[in-house]
């Protein structure tokens, strides 16, 4: 304790003598100024008695000065930090001690003086410190400072195996992301959703951030997935910001959360290094709809049908679910270049990529080409860093008819594939006079083989970002962003002349294109300052931001396979808007241990009047970090602890691709049959649509707390977030009131959306040993969302308004929005069972109590949404092998089986002409006829899904240590635990109907690294 009190003393004596020796001066004048020098020489030279002064200078592993490293006296406040080419000094008061080299991505290294005076340090690069740095919008921040909702995932955490599309690389991964893929189709992409999203009828989806370009979220023609042009083999990181105070920098775009992508660069004095990766799988499809089989069929059709129904029956055995799909073959080729050209000191990276997936649906395919450049090079001794980016890729979509799938569950078993008939060779049903049965089921193998449907997309990304710290002022900084996004799309579907020939007359072909472009500026100040007098930290960010979408799509002729027109060309589309920006952010850290944060957007659309165009979003946070309390300083078990909370408001104006300006009077062309005469001369009357001249900002406000803790020497961290949003003036697409307006639907600003959670992960390091080593990680998330208001007027009649089709009869929904229930709530019947537990067929409960059976007694039940989802990871590595795995789940999910509903009812072959399948599920009801909204068809979808087994060996340095090696095996959608009885239990709308299998998917690949 006393030498600590000296030593402080010491460090304070020169300010206390030269602090008192002025005071002198000025109250003596010059008296006794040759006294006063004496005096302060004699005491600097008795301080110096004893002290030494260690000089040297801190290197990366390449050689090259680090600058900004913190040089610490063990036990003491004496610090230095290295200057541009690394070189420090700094004086120790008796020569010996222990200095402690610090600094962000390198690990932290003690060196014992020993009454040296010149110290030469090397510091290792630290993968795991350098995840202390996070990505965020417009910057960086350090990971301590961070008071917001933000996860960073790095290319070491992404899920391993045939990743097609980037969404895959974190599935699972991260508390409170929900991502749910569309489908298996190839290429086909994902509903990603960051804490349920916050909307109802506008869009849900994240913002991304490539390199610093935000995305649109509009669709790409030509492809299943915007998304799917971005090679995951190029990225590196992933930062996803869920709560306001993080998100509230982007604005009118941030509700659902920010996704903002970084991909792989060139480091600075690195030698060229090659990566080669390729990776080879085999998919194949699991369980099949369970329907009756030929004979089983034909023995039903006997015992139930009339004479002219099993007149019907033909004598062959076919599957057609066997007949439509196959064994998918996949490959995944990327080789890439990355290093920096020393001479001039140029990082870079170049790739290139090939993908070429088949879709275990007969026909379809997926490739994509891609190819990458990043140039990195810094110049004026590093005060102005280059980044150079651009990503480009061709994919080549062909896409199969869906509803085969449906077609291949219902077509009748006992009809063979092939006819000796007029259409293409294949069997179809028939009326007596011989021409196509348009009523009837098509024959699911000529739905695939006689339609060709291919998309070509040709899109590039890219941007220059030039980062200049001043010289007079390093410690502040101007960035300058220009970026940009482009898409070609071109594509066709075409029939066979002689597939249906009495709907489509000699064939029938439709193209399309789409041109998009997506063009960004971005500038702003950033002022990083360290201020040890107070022991503060302060980073402030100014800027502005200008963004311009616009889509061309022309509209084309369709013809037959004669160029006969079968339909004229309508008006093209020609959206157009912009974006334009203020924003800033302070974040104030004071003692390393209270952290503040205050950010403002201030954006304008053109898609709004010029009353409602502008709108304000700000946000405030505050962390604590109290593991840095004196109380917690000296832990050894608790090594982070950090409290926060904070509020936002963010926004959303996308509204939609197509009615871009709502606010507008808008006049839509009638059809030709609508013509009217004026003389001679017939006229196109005009439709108008509806418009909202006040129509305005979506607004979500958030409020958020956390916890993040690590224990252990952060052998176990997580963190734990309570938030709460609500969202008001929903943008939505409403019914108008006969006689109010000329339309009979409004986009308009209506309703309230509330949504409560809670999200927890934690991750930790079992076993860290030199040879083995395991790192577990689990997540889940809670949450509930509630329609709060749906109308401007109160209205206690008003049932909501209905969403969800379904299969079987024309206009039928099974969801509907409803005032205090969930969004997509299940409006059925409750269904009465019989003392064995059967359903009664037709026989539903009095839910009134009115004595009859009507639509009144429909109720609101459970939502596809679910109350709790989670995801469980593990890495394993022994030596050169390596295990992981990826688990997720959903509880409280339920799915409709319109599968089922659809299908398991006698009446499926009382058809005039023609006979369908049944599902097998008709033995259990035993229903005549269909009903379609039971409540019998209502299933808990809850599941548990092994979403992906890797195994790898590492064989390490080969070819005289020139070389690595690594092979892996994979199996992905290993199995799931479920109680639904469809073929999935995790589909997005939460209605099972033509659903695309997800398959099985075994996968082997080899890395090469020179």
């Amino acid at each position: 304790m006393n030498k600590r009190i000296t030593n402080r003393l010491q460090q304070a004596l020169p300010s206390i003598q030269v602090s008192f020796c002025a005071r002198l001066v000025q109250k003596e004048k010059l008296a006794l100024l040759p006294l006063l020098l004496a005096f302060l020489l004699f005491s600097v030279s008795a301080m110096a008695q004893g002290s030494l002064t260690v000089t040297g200078k801190v290197q990366d592993e390449n050689g090259f000065g680090l600058p900004g490293v913190t040089v610490l006296l063990k036990g003491t406040t004496t610090a230095s930090p290295t200057d541009m080419e690394g070189n420090f000094a700094l004086q120790v008061p008796d020569g010996n001690g222990t200095l402690v080299f610090s600094y962000i991505g390198f690990q932290t290294q003690e060196v014992q003086i020993n009454n040296r005076t010149s110290i030469p340090v090397v510091l290792a690069t630290d993968s795991k410190a350098l995840g202390e740095v996070v990505v965020v919008g417009y910057g960086t921040q350090r990971k301590s400072d961070i008071t917001g909702a933000v996860t960073a995932i790095s290319e070491e955490d992404f899920v391993q195996g045939q990743i097609t599309t980037p969404e895959q690389l974190i599935s699972g991964k991260v508390a409170g992301v929900q991502i749910t893929s569309n489908g298996g189709a190839p290429g086909a992409g994902s509903r990603i959703r960051i804490r349920g999203g916050a909307s109802l009828n506008a869009n849900n989806e994240p913002l991304i951030v490539i390199d610093g370009v935000p995305l649109d979220n509009s669709t790409v023609s030509g492809t299943a997935n915007p998304l799917s042009f971005l090679n995951p083999n190029d990225i590196e990181t992933f930062n996803i910001l869920k709560d306001a105070s993080a998100t509230a920098i982007y604005g009118s775009r941030a509700s659902n959360g920010v996704i903002i992508i970084t991909t792989k660069k060139g480091q600075s004095g690195q030698k060229m290094k090659l990566n080669f990766s390729t990776m080879h799988t085999l998919s194949v499809v699991g369980d099949k709809v369970d329907v009756l089989s030929a004979d089983e069929f034909r023995a039903v059709v006997n015992e139930r049908g009339t004479e002219a129904q099993k007149a019907l029956l033909g004598t062959a055995s076919t599957d057609w679910q066997d007949l439509i799909y196959r064994k998918a073959y996949t490959t995944d080729n990327n080789i890439g270049f990355s290093g920096s050209i020393k001479e001039i000191d140029l990082p870079y990276r170049v790739s290139l990529g090939y993908l070429n997936q088949q879709g275990v649906l007969l026909r379809d395919n997926f490739q994509r080409g891609s190819a990458t450049i990043n140039l990195n090079p810094s110049f004026f001794d590093d005060h102005l860093r280059v980044n150079l980016n651009l990503k480009g890729a061709q994919t080549k979509s062909r896409f199969a008819d869906h509803g085969a799938i449906g077609a291949a569950v219902a077509f009748d078993p006992t009809k063979p594939v092939y006819a000796d008939n007029n259409f293409g060779g294949y069997y179809q049903w028939t009326e007596p006079s011989g021409n196509f049965n348009t009523l009837a089921t098509r024959n699911p193998l000529s739905m695939l083989n006689q339609r060709d449907d291919e998309g070509e997309v040709k899109r590039a990304i890219g941007n220059l970002q030039l980062d200049y710290r001043f010289h007079f002022l390093p410690d502040l900084k101007a960035n300058l962003n220009l970026g940009f996004d482009r898409t070609n799309a071109e594509g066709f579907t075409r029939f066979a002349a002689d597939f249906a020939p009495n709907a489509f007359e000699g064939g029938r072909l439709s193209r399309y294109s789409q041109e998009k472009r997506n063009e960004l500026v971005d500038f702003y100040l950033n002022y990083v300052k360290d201020i040890s007098a107070i022991s503060s930290r302060v980073d402030v960010t100014a800027g502005y931001s200008f963004q311009e979408f616009s889509i061309n799509e022309p509209s084309y002729d369709v013809v037959n396979l004669a160029d006969d027109v079968l339909a004229e060309a309508g008006n093209p589309a020609l959206p157009y808007f912009r974006l334009k920006s203020f924003f800033g952010r302070v974040n104030y850290a004071l003692l390393d241990r209270y952290i503040f944060t205050a950010t403002i957007r201030r954006d304008g659309s053109s898609r709004f009047s010029p009353e409602n165009r502008w709108g304000t979003f700000p946000s405030l946070a505050f962390a604590w970090r109290i593991s840095e309390e004196a109380f917690l300083r000296e832990s050894k078990a608790v090594s982070d602890l950090k409290l926060r909370a904070g509020y936002g408001v963010t926004g959303q104006q996308d509204i939609g691709e197509r009615n871009v300006f709502p606010y507008l009077p808008n006049y839509t062309p009638g059809d030709s049959r609508a013509a009217y005469q004026f003389g001679n001369t017939w006229y196109n009357t005009l439709r108008p649509e509806g418009y909202d001249t006040g129509i305005k900002w979506e607004e979500t406000v958030t409020y958020n707390a956390g916890l993040d803790y690590g224990f252990m020497n952060n052998r176990i961290t997580g963190t734990i977030d309570y938030f709460h949003k609500k969202t008001k003036d929903l943008l939505a697409q409403v019914a108008v009131p006969a006689g109010t307006n000329l339309t009979n639907e409004l986009i308009t600003n209506v309703g309230n959306i509330e949504t409560k959670g809670l999200e927890a992960a934690i991750n930790f390091t079992a076993i860290s040993t030199e040879k083995l080593t395991w790192d577990i990680g689990i997540n889940g998330t809670f949450n509930k969302i509630e329609i709060t208001n749906l109308s401007r007027v109160e209205d206690p009649n008003f049932e909501g308004y209905f969403v969800g089709g379904i299969a079987g009869g024309v206009g039928n929904n099974i969801q509907i929005h409803s005032v205090g229930y969930a969004p997509f709530s299940y409006y059925v019947y409750k269904q009465v069972y019989d003392a064995a537990g059967r359903p009664l067929e037709g026989v539903y409960a009095d839910l009134n109590g009115d004595g009859v059976i009507t639509e009144s007694d429909r109720y609101r039940y459970k939502a596809p949404n679910p109350t709790a989802f989670f995801g469980f990871n593990s890495q394993l590595t022994y030596g050169n092998f390596n295990f992981s795995f990826v688990m997720r789940g959903n509880v409280g999910n339920y799915m409709y089986n319109n599968v089922f509903s659809n299908n398991a009812a006698y009446r499926a072959f009382s058809f005039s002409n023609y006979l369908t399948n049944v599902s097998r599920n008709v033995e259990e009801t035993q229903f005549q006829d269909f009903q379609l909204f039971s409540d019998y068809y209502m299933e808990n979808a809850s599941f548990l899904r092994m979403e992906n087994i890797s195994f790898g060996y590492n064989f390490g340095r080969i070819l005289n240590d020139k070389a690595g090696l690594r092979l892996s095996a994979n199996i992905q959608n290993a199995f799931v635990i479920t109680k639904y009885r469809g073929l999935d239990p995790e589909i997005p709308s939460g209605i099972d109907n033509n659903f695309y299998p997800r398959p099985r998917v075994f996968a082997l690949g080899l890395n090469f690294e020179l």
